[in-house]
């Protein structure tokens, strides 16, 4: 019986956080001695801290927010490919992999060593995969990256293309165990209604 296997970065005050967002902590507001029966505990965090998606909004004023995506696009099949040392991510380094029938692509890079610092550069998304990946019908990129962007990029360009081909983005993975192949995906949002992004609880089960 196969197993679903977590690919989501652990929520502790050792996260990484893109340097100038909120870091990441937890502490107990209102403890078991003080209430008389429970602990009740406190997140801070940026919704992009961790495993996490964007929404449009992120990057677009006029993007759609957290609760107008897609659901279904955070459930079900999908396709591990393994990419590692490249500088940037195009068609060329997809165009020997088959994508046919590929509605979520989940790229593991390796390019992220250590997650407890923020890197300094990535293997970003050519803008111009956008429009080969819709062209193939995949409506969701998944990365072992905390950006699709070069990480100094204000103009976004990989964001902006990648919405305007209607695919959705997933960022922050852990994908250093997972084989190249195709598993079962659940990666779901929160249902914070105004939100640009979201942390999700990302696991994969392999499909025989």
């Amino acid at each position: 019986m196969s197993i679903w296997i977590d690919i989501s970065q652990r929520l502790d005050e050792h996260v990484a956080t893109w340097p100038g967002d909120a870091p990441f902590s937890y502490k107990v507001s209102w403890s078991k001695e003080q209430s008389g029966s429970v602990n009740v505990g406190q997140i801070n965090m940026s919704v992009h801290t961790g495993t996490h998606i964007d929404a449009p909004f992120h990057f677009d004023n006029e993007g759609k927010r957290v609760i107008d995506l897609d659901l279904n696009l955070y459930i079900g099949s999908s396709r591990v490919v393994h990419l590692p040392n490249k500088t940037s991510i195009g068609v060329k380094e997809l165009a020997n992999h088959d994508l046919q029938g590929v509605t979520r692509l989940l790229i593991r890079t390796d390019a992220w060593k250590d997650r407890h610092v923020f890197p300094q550069t990535i293997p970003h998304i050519q803008p111009e995969l956008a429009a080969y990946l819709s062209g193939l019908g995949i409506r969701l990129l998944g990365l072992d990256l905390p950006s699709v962007d070069p990480l100094d990029s204000k103009e976004l360009s990989a964001h902006h293309q990648l919405a305007g081909h209607g695919i959705h983005i997933l960022e922050g993975l852990v994908l250093d165990d997972i084989d190249p192949g195709n598993y079962e995906l659940a990666a779901l949002p929160l249902p914070i209604v105004e939100a640009d992004g979201s942390p999700v609880r990302a696991v994969l089960k392999k499909i025989p």
